[in-house]
């Protein structure tokens, strides 16, 4: 795909995300990181991680793609949305390359093949950004038998979205609320376009997990939840896993006070009256083994990010033989 457009002699657009930032020459996008010049967008983490780590597939979260398998985390700088509980902030929120890492698109899968990693994430910071480096990771591992992973806030633009669909194999996208004031005001987008990339993932081939940060105060009030339910339960489907992650202290909200697990549990009640059937606690103690939904055999253990599948084969429960969906 084309990664922007001329606009004019002296403007190019951005075609990475959905904010399509025009650029002038020598000037750089919302996201800091992607510039005009010369007349062409030029990514400048291309080639220059600021993060590489194996995780296992779980930390993702992803709990119904390959599990127990771990996965090459790659990530850079910058990004396209501003949210002030940002855990990552510390690259994120800065938009300075250290060109003195250098590792090409091979080098990261050499990495991959070394650590005997299923999947590379493109993890940490918005990858939709650093997407013309992700992508040419991205086909030379799928070329190799590697999974590909992508961890979004999902603003992708409707450009890069169809491109995806060429190489990745599963997303987790954070919906971060359910509110258009509180996406426009605080996190500098739009609820619109990230429902709408939801939507798509969902009506695609890629294996879609959602994630959301439950804030006290913020995201955590019944009609809120309500409507996230409702919108997952009819637009996505009652089979993608929900991720409810507890708020911890971090950036800008350190005055907030933790997300209590017995609000965790009203969010996820509030979820099951919706018929969805894989809700996950995060950042708290808990069970998050997976279990079938219509007998409710236990098909895979969790212990923390450790995972072990029991009673699952084919993607099918072996007592009553429901069919569960996900890449196993």
């Amino acid at each position: 795909m084309k990664y922007f457009a001329y606009k004019d002699d002296n403007h190019i657009t951005c075609l990475l995300c959905k904010h399509y930032c025009t650029l002038k020459e020598g000037k750089s996008a919302i996201c800091g990181v992607n510039f005009n010049i010369d007349a062409k967008l030029v990514n400048k983490t291309y080639g220059h991680p600021s993060t590489l780590h194996i995780d296992p597939i779980e930390k993702k979260p992803l709990y119904h793609f390959l599990p127990s398998s771990s996965s090459l985390s790659i990530g850079t700088v910058g990004c396209n949305f501003s949210c002030p509980f940002c855990q990552n902030h510390s690259i994120s929120q800065i938009s300075v390359v250290d060109e003195s890492v250098n590792y090409s698109p091979k080098d990261i899968v050499d990495l991959a093949f070394k650590h005997k990693t299923q999947s590379i994430s493109y993890t940490y910071n918005e990858p939709t950004i650093w997407y013309p480096y992700a992508k040419d990771i991205g086909v030379l591992a799928k070329e190799n038998g590697i999974k590909n992973v992508f961890v979004s806030s999902g603003y992708e633009s409707k450009e890069v979205l169809q491109d995806m669909k060429s190489w990745v194999d599963a997303v987790n996208i954070d919906l971060k609320s359910f509110s258009h004031e509180y996406y426009k005001k605080v996190l500098k987008t739009d609820l619109d376009g990230v429902l709408a990339s939801l939507i798509e993932f969902a009506h695609s081939d890629i294996w879609l997990e959602i994630t959301t940060l439950i804030i006290p105060d913020i995201n955590d009030s019944e009609d809120e939840i309500h409507k996230m339910a409702k919108f997952i339960s009819l637009k996505l489907g009652v089979d993608i896993p929900w991720h409810l992650s507890a708020f911890h202290p971090d950036y800008k909200m350190l005055d907030t006070p933790r997300t209590s697990e017995a609000s965790l549990q009203r969010v996820k009640e509030i979820a099951q009256s919706y018929g969805l059937k894989y809700i996950y606690l995060g950042n708290i103690l808990n069970d998050n083994s997976t279990y079938c939904s219509q007998c409710n055999t236990k098909l895979i253990d969790r212990q923390g990010f450790k995972a072990q599948m029991l009673n699952i084969k084919n993607n099918k429960c072996i007592k009553c033989q429901s069919s569960i969906k996900g890449v196993f």
